[in-house]
């Protein structure tokens, strides 16, 4: 008889349950704790009854813990000098789309060594979230396998759908249950409208195929999650950051019945790939700014220890430490610099 099935698949290793890591690297009350406050306290920010700004920032994608605890904790000494104005929240991205192919990220190649050891690339996600939160810093990552939530989720503080995968009903749906802000880029052409219906459909109940806590096959139905809104990421038209686009933006959304939230992305399209004008970004951001009833409640920078970024792969004794194998990022000097700038050029929202 003729072979029907798994005709292309080379090797199926069954993953542990997410109750079961979640037990063996558990978190803390006091964590627990933290991640519902730091959630309670975007949400303001979020639907405009706090005039503080949110500031996603971090590297493009954790390779290295070690570097990325080095920058999580000048960041924390950073979060606390303006935090009357910005919510810092710390970009802690493990999985990483491909245009092509190419490392996808800590979760799924762990060692960097295309070994693609999941099980281990998902305990050291969860430590690492946990050494993050228990230096005071609130965590953001882009969800991008549907699965992967249920290892980590209750570890995030906010979280992104991405250009890529926002036009994608699994994504929709997946987002429709999970516990924290999240945003909806736009598409990669430009687009604002796939975002628009991707916020509507995850504010919506949804039934759509999962795993339970038990890693069981199950049918997922959810409440809806209302506290999403639009991240402006520019496109292949070029940025959308202007006050004319993001204007346009908040009208299309209020017509659609969506909370006119919009939070800025400094990079991709908006930054025309260089790493460096994301700084320019946040000064053209911090000046619509200045008028308390902008649309715009935040920002998203890539922000490493060093700038730039480097080959990969190549052998890891060669890798720079603090620089990233993936996107562009603006040093820490430029981050400290540009972040205390914007918290200046914020004064006068909070004056009115």
């Amino acid at each position: 008889m003729a072979q029907l099935s798994d005709i292309n698949i080379r090797d199926c290793a069954v993953l542990p349950a997410p109750e079961f890591l979640c037990r063996d690297i558990p978190a803390s009350a006091e964590v627990a704790r933290f991640v519902a406050e730091t959630r309670e306290q975007i949400h303001p920010i979020i639907f405009g009854t706090d005039r503080r700004i949110l500031c996603v920032i971090g590297p493009c994608s954790i390779h290295d813990t070690k570097a990325g605890m080095e920058y999580a904790k000048r960041l924390k000494v950073l979060a606390d000098k303006v935090k009357d104005r910005i919510q810092v929240v710390m970009r802690v991205y493990f999985e990483k789309p491909r245009t092509t192919v190419g490392w996808k990220g800590l979760i799924m190649d762990p060692s960097l060594d295309q070994s693609y050891n999941i099980p281990e690339g998902l305990r050291q996600a969860r430590r690492f979230l946990l050494d993050v939160l228990g230096v005071g810093l609130p965590t953001a990552t882009e969800l991008l396998d549907p699965i992967t939530p249920q290892y980590i989720a209750d570890l995030i503080s906010w979280s992104a759908i991405g250009a890529r995968t926002t036009e994608s009903q699994t994504h929709r749906q997946m987002a429709s249950g999970l516990s924290m802000p999240l945003g909806f880029k736009n598409g990669t052409s430009g687009d604002v409208d796939v975002a628009f219906n991707a916020i509507e459909a995850a504010r919506q109940p949804q039934t759509f195929l999962g795993i339970s806590q038990q890693g069981l096959a199950s049918a997922i139905s959810t409440n809806g999650n209302p506290n999403c809104h639009l991240v402006l990421r520019g496109g292949s038209e070029g940025p959308n950051y202007d006050k004319a686009s993001v204007d346009a933006a908040a009208e299309a959304m209020r017509k659609r019945g969506l909370p006119p939230a919009i939070m800025i992305d400094c990079s991709h399209a908006n930054s025309e790939k260089d790493h460096n004008r994301q700084v320019d970004v946040m000064l053209a951001v911090s000046e619509q700014l200045q008028d308390p009833q902008s649309p715009i409640i935040g920002v998203m920078v890539e922000s490493n220890l060093e700038a730039g970024n480097q080959r990969f792969p190549q052998p890891l004794d060669q890798l720079k430490y603090g620089q990233s194998i993936t996107d562009k990022c603006i040093d820490w000097d430029t981050t400290e610099k540009a972040l205390l700038d914007m918290h200046k050029r914020l004064e006068k929202r909070f004056e009115q």
